[in-house]
């Protein structure tokens, strides 16, 4: 029995990396795929860059608002592709009824996620990178202005977008493909309190609860306090990372609970279209 445990807690770096390329061969292989992690990011750029133009023609207090806009609207889409490109690699294996192969292999649950997580980061380079260039000769607006405090944010969005990502992959586990509306769905659940373009405050008292339970309601309120006075404050950045390691780890037990349930029900075998 013990080393069975053991073996079940063994992690190699190796079986991950094969994962990771496996799903960068998809990647890669497809200008479509490549060409729909660019697109909608510089498209929401351009849309909101635009409107923020306009504030910039007008009152002051508006024009202040301006940057604020696409740096939200830039942190907003390291969240969203995060937790996307996390649930979409799994939605490929299910796609290709590929889930039950993987897993007569030494693979482990724990490999996997890491696998998903890894993935999920190299398509949030290449959705995001563009955009983020895009916004400094269309609008001189440089999300790098907001220095080291943006490797915080960026950390945190993506460890929240994992989260996400987890649940939605422990729900199609469990229900299969029924489900996979949900894999674009739930990220917008949490957007109305994730304070992306206006501060808690504006919210009722008893969302504003809500909204400080979340991760991005923190990491947002501390970009505009960067942007808006140029002073970070730690103390959001605290309470995110906080949080997140807190539904990281839930998120987590939900995902391997699920997968062993599906496991011994045999339904890795029978997941697909």
């Amino acid at each position: 029995m013990k080393n069975r445990y053991f073996r079940s807690c063994e992690f190699s770096v190796g079986r991950v990396y094969g994962l990771v390329l496996r799903y960068w061969y998809l990647l890669k292989g497809s200008a479509p795929r490549l060409l729909e992690l660019a697109y909608w990011p510089s498209i929401q750029l351009i849309l909101w860059g635009f409107i923020s133009q306009f504030f910039l023609s007008q009152s002051s207090a508006l024009a202040g608002a301006a940057g604020v806009l696409i740096g939200a609207v830039l942190l907003w889409d390291i969240l969203f592709r995060g937790q996307l490109g996390f649930s979409i690699s799994f939605l490929e294996e299910l796609w290709s009824r590929n889930l039950g192969h993987l897993f007569v292999t030494p693979l482990r649950a724990h490999e996997f996620i890491a696998a998903l997580m890894t993935i999920s980061l190299i398509r949030v380079l290449i959705g995001v990178g563009p955009a983020i260039l895009l916004a400094i000769p269309l609008y001189h607006f440089s999300i790098f202005d907001l220095g080291l405090p943006l490797i915080a944010f960026f950390a945190n969005l993506m460890m929240f977008g994992w989260v996400i990502g987890l649940l939605v992959t422990a729900l199609l586990m469990r229900v299969g493909l029924g489900a996979e509306s949900v894999a674009w769905a739930l990220i917008f659940l949490i957007a109305p309190v994730s304070a992306i373009y206006y501060p808690v405050t504006i919210l009722p008292d008893w969302l504003q609860v809500v909204a400080w339970a979340l991760p991005p309601a923190h990491i947002f309120e501390g970009m505009r306090a960067i942007l808006i006075s140029s002073t970070f404050d730690v103390k959001f950045w605290l309470n995110a990372f906080g949080l997140n390691v807190f539904y990281l780890t839930v998120s987590s037990v939900i995902f391997l609970h699920n997968f062993r349930a599906a496991r011994q029900d045999g339904k890795l075998l029978q997941m697909g279209e």
